[in-house]
């Protein structure tokens, strides 16, 4: 018992770890929680893409990954396009801010669909991902044996709980964003994320 729990645990940091660093998926759900706009939505796709990729890490399928590094870096190139292109998006509105504010009911409902492609897209065509997960969890859930999936779902709990705190929790910036000015920063923020990551996945595919 004692030893489960060690290993859910030693999971559970180990996720948390690798997860709380600023990244794509990070600013992103961080935004939508401020602008409280489809967060249950993207929440959920966040944990629950994390929990595939751990239980396809635990389950060895990173071994078999490595057999095709073309398909890497083909999500390497086409992931590097996205995250450039959402950037410049957050980089013009930072030129020209529109007083955002947050949304009525029903905006939010029509901006939900592509709140949750873009999240999907943050998700799946970031090879980081990969890499934190299928792999690199899943080679550390290798060494802890018959628990090695008790570790896994300790790093699948963390990264519900981080991203839950992440979109939940940042509505309560909500007063200070309400100001033009302080939207400019956020968007700033989020477009030197974005291109950052972009140009790093590009020149390293």
């Amino acid at each position: 018992m004692h030893s489960s729990l060690a290993a859910a645990a030693a999971g559970f940091g180990t996720g948390l770890s690798l997860i709380v660093a600023i990244g794509a998926q990070n600013a992103f759900v961080l935004r939508q929680g401020v602008r409280r706009d489809a967060v249950l939505a993207v929440v959920g796709i966040c944990a629950l893409s994390d929990a595939v990729l751990i239980a396809l890490g635990v389950g060895g399928v990173g071994a078999l990954v490595v057999t095709w590094p073309g398909a890497l870096t083909a999500v390497g190139w086409i992931g590097g396009a996205f995250l450039i292109g959402y950037g410049v998006l957050a980089a013009r509105r930072v030129l020209r801010p529109g007083g955002e504010a947050l949304r009525t009911e029903g905006e939010a409902a029509g901006s939900r669909r592509r709140a949750v492609l873009t999240c999907l897209a943050l998700t799946w065509l970031n090879p980081h991902v990969y890499l934190d997960t299928v792999f690199l969890l899943g080679s550390i859930a290798a060494d802890r044996g018959p628990l090695r999936w008790t570790f896994g779902l300790g790093a699948a709990l963390a990264s519900l709980c981080w991203f839950a705190a992440l979109g939940f929790g940042a509505r309560l910036l909500g007063r200070f964003l309400a100001r033009p000015s302080a939207w400019r920063v956020l968007d700033g923020l989020v477009a030197a994320t974005m291109i950052t990551l972009g140009v790093t996945l590009i020149a390293g595919s």
